[in-house]
């Protein structure tokens, strides 16, 4: 067919292409259910699954813990190494909102981590931004 277009390329087919050495996604979720984002197993759970999701591997135990003084920022923050780097986040009581990051020199797909993300946090909207790095 002339002139058709060809099909964009995935964030996994990209970086497959132009040999990236890692994926680095941060993922904001907004309007999260206020339950799920205050409860720390919730959280471990939600790492547990997400990992089990992407095939990535888990080394050590998922850090959950809870401060901040500031009302702007208190809520949980959650650190899970991987084998191929890291997965954190932080939840924010003030907003109800997710601030997930994932990193990993494993390709995964950004798109999937965010979909079950806002679905596991019951969000309303999420904002994502990739970065390949070199």
């Amino acid at each position: 067919m002339l002139g058709a277009q060809p099909l964009p390329m995935s964030v996994m087919e990209r970086a497959a292409a132009e040999n990236v050495w890692g994926i680095a996604t941060a993922i904001d979720i907004y309007d999260c259910d206020p339950a799920t984002i205050r409860d720390a197993e919730a959280i471990r759970r939600f790492v547990v699954e997400l990992c089990d999701l992407i095939q990535m591997k888990r080394f050590g135990e998922t850090q959950v813990i809870h401060f901040g003084e500031d009302e702007k920022v208190a809520g949980y923050s959650m650190v899970q190494l991987i084998e191929t780097s890291l997965i954190s986040a932080h939840f924010a009581n003030l907003t109800n909102t997710t601030y997930l990051d994932v990193f990993s020199c494993k390709p995964y797909d950004p798109d999937v981590v965010a979909d079950f993300a806002r679905e596991f946090f019951g969000g309303s909207r999420v904002e994502t931004s990739v970065t390949f790095r070199r």
